[in-house]
């Protein structure tokens, strides 16, 4: 007789399930930065904590760097969506990859929880608030938060996790490698 919890989708011990407390913990941390902002900076205020960072409140429609901001309407929708369905996808993937693959599941996490901290603020107010804002005499770089923050860092642990399994032998160690005759 087959055990009936073996056929459960979803454990929190298969693949890189175990790494879905970082994507929790992504969630919470940007929820949490973002009251904070919302209720001590007052709209398109700032507060300088260092000469090159300051806090603001600021309400993206768009996507990053403020893409399809100015449309009529119908980019929260498109964006809601979009980010659900990555979110479904990355948490197959994170459920089908190998559990010591970890720089992967870091990075899927990471950009789960980013996602969903977006998704998050997209439901309730339908924006997204942007606070983080880096700037140096003339240059600037558009506000960010901290679900951005991690799925920067996340797509990084992807791109490091693609380039470490590219140079791997995939096969068994225990295959004799035989090279063809000429």
């Amino acid at each position: 007789m087959t055990n009936p919890l073996a056929k459960v989708w979803f454990t929190p011990t298969r693949g890189g399930s175990n790494w879905l407390w970082l994507s929790f913990f992504v969630v919470i941390l940007d929820q949490a930065t973002k009251a904070l902002v919302i209720s001590t900076v007052k709209f398109q205020d700032s507060i300088s904590l260092l000469p090159i960072l300051d806090i603001v409140y600021l309400e993206n429609t768009g996507a990053a760097f403020s893409i399809l901001a100015q449309a009529s309407g119908w980019q929260r929708w498109f964006f809601i969506t979009l980010a659900v369905v990555v979110s479904l996808t990355l948490m197959i993937w994170l459920r089908r990859i190998r559990s010591d693959q970890t720089i992967l599941a870091i990075g899927l996490s990471l950009v789960l929880g980013g996602a969903l901290g977006n998704v998050i603020d997209r439901v309730m107010h339908g924006y997204v608030v942007d606070f983080i804002y880096f700037n140096w005499r003339t240059w600037d770089f558009p506000a960010f938060n901290i679900a951005d923050t991690a799925i920067s860092i996340g797509a990084a642990c992807l791109l490091i996790d693609a380039f470490l399994e590219s140079g791997q032998d995939r096969r068994p160690a225990d295959s004799t490698s035989q090279t063809p005759s000429k």
